[in-house]
């Protein structure tokens, strides 16, 4: 504790997005699930709103939504983010008929529910074999899923691409970077049935070096894909912290669920096991109980407990000798997104600075750094995801795994949000950031999962 050292007074913002309610597999959240989850419209039942606007106008480090004086000892916080909402009807990706898409073109309402596109796998699968669901969007994605999508056709495509001397990389890129993850498992399997080859394996036969990685990491089903993250991150000398913040900070309990089942197919370990053995202390716990899929997803919210929390957690900081570390933990990773923005106002009343603030000043290390992210989650997820962009092309070199992991995660989902805020945060577009980092077809591919298919 800093008994007696004040913070600098600031005035939070709470942009961001709520938490969606749970359901079976990777729907109403970051990911799309591979069995079908039931059907459920927003608002309604607890379901997650749009971005609420800001209150309040912020400066200085920190989240977003956070303004003032940089946090004490603070590195890299957020840049400001601006007012930020939805901006109409293309908040979701259309629902499929059984095994395809409806020509025609209609609007994209936000918040719908999804159906499934081949048979389903009870419980939200996710072997490669059964059908995928489309994703429920939490915002803009880039990447919609196409019109009139014919697998055989893309397939074919796809074998003129890697006949002969060479690959041609372009046509690769139009059809795998343009395509939902739903719509890159058909081809697969289509491409199977016409040439009985594996298309995986073609790839990795016909591509190189990142773009390799780019393409490779498309072709994974998204559970799967965030257990391999995980898993690399912890394996041999050494631990990625950053990834473990990451993925387990930002899905909800149902992605969870499908990333601890996939990490134990892949691997026969147990996630939670792992991460216990790969961290330590406060931070440990945190991830532990992330990774427990507990949180309220619903959107309730009560006033009287906020304050309480509130309360609670200064007693557990700032007014006290030393930190009661649990406290941060049980409120910030049980709770429901809506109730932890009034806890955060309430804080702010109480202490005349933001919960950021006071976890710079309480806190250090990754339990810090886990708890911000948290938070920064909560009060405007694009800029949370902006600024790890950002993060991974800035200065000598070029976070790859970074970059490409966080394009192909979020291009189906809210990349049309991501690349507007980073726009505003860093004034100069996600676009140009890639090709001054990048280069050739990986260059490409990046731009095209950025800049989607309705441009």
């Amino acid at each position: 504790m800093n008994s007696g050292g004040g913070y600098p007074n600031q005035q939070p913002s709470y942009g961001g997005y709520g938490q969606p309610p749970q359901q079976p597999g990777y729907g109403n959240g970051s990911y799309d699930p591979y069995g079908q989850p039931q059907q459920q419209p927003y608002p309604g039942g607890g379901g997650q709103p749009p971005y609420p606007g800001s209150n309040s106008n912020q400066g200085g480090g920190g989240y977003p939504g956070q303004g003032g004086a940089p946090y004490p000892g603070g590195s890299g916080g957020y840049p400001q983010a601006p007012q930020y909402g939805f901006s109409g009807g293309q908040g979701s990706a259309p629902q499929p008929n059984q095994g395809g898409y409806p020509p025609q073109q209609q609007q994209y309402p936000p918040q719908q529910g999804y159906q499934q596109g081949g048979q389903q796998q009870g419980g939200g699968g996710f072997f490669p074999n059964q059908g995928y669901g489309q994703p429920v969007m939490i915002g803009t994605p880039s990447v919609f899923p196409v019109q009139g999508f014919n697998s055989n056709a893309d397939a074919e495509v796809l074998r003129k691409a890697m006949k002969g001397l060479g690959c041609n990389n372009s046509k690769v890129i139009s059809i795998l970077c343009q395509r939902t993850n739903w719509q890159r498992q058909e081809i697969s399997k289509a491409f199977k049935v016409m040439y009985g080859k594996d298309l995986i394996k073609e790839l990795k036969g016909e591509l190189h070096g990142d773009f390799e990685d780019l393409i490779l990491a498309l072709m994974d089903a998204p559970a799967i894909y965030d257990a391999k993250q995980l898993h690399r991150a912890m394996e041999g000398l050494g631990t990625k912290e950053s990834v473990l913040i990451e993925i387990m900070t930002s899905r909800t309990n149902a992605q969870i669920q499908q990333v601890r089942d996939a990490y134990k197919m892949l691997f026969k370990k147990d996630l939670e096991r792992d991460l216990i053995g790969e961290t330590s202390g406060h931070f440990k716990r945190l991830l532990v109980s992330l990774c427990a899929g507990g949180r309220d997803e619903s959107s309730q919210t009560d006033g009287l407990r906020a304050n309480q929390d509130a309360r609670r957690l200064l007693q557990a900081g700032e007014k006290r000798l030393g930190t009661d570390e649990s406290t941060f933990n049980a409120i910030l990773a049980s709770q429901n997104f809506s109730q932890l923005r009034l806890v955060f106002e309430e804080y702010q009343k109480a202490s005349n600075h933001s919960i950021e603030k006071a976890i710079e000043f309480e806190f250090s290390g990754d339990i810090r750094d886990g708890l911000l992210a948290v938070i920064a989650v909560i009060r405007n997820r694009p800029a949370y995801f902006a600024k790890l962009l950002h993060d991974s092309m800035k200065g000598l070199g070029t976070r790859d795994n970074d970059l490409i992991r966080l394009c192909v995660t979020r291009a189906e989902y809210d990349m049309g949000d991501i690349r507007n805020m980073f726009q505003s945060l860093y004034r100069t577009s996600l676009e140009n950031m890639i090709k001054g980092d990048c280069s050739g077809a990986y260059k490409e591919g990046l731009i095209a999962l950025v800049n989607g298919n309705r441009g």
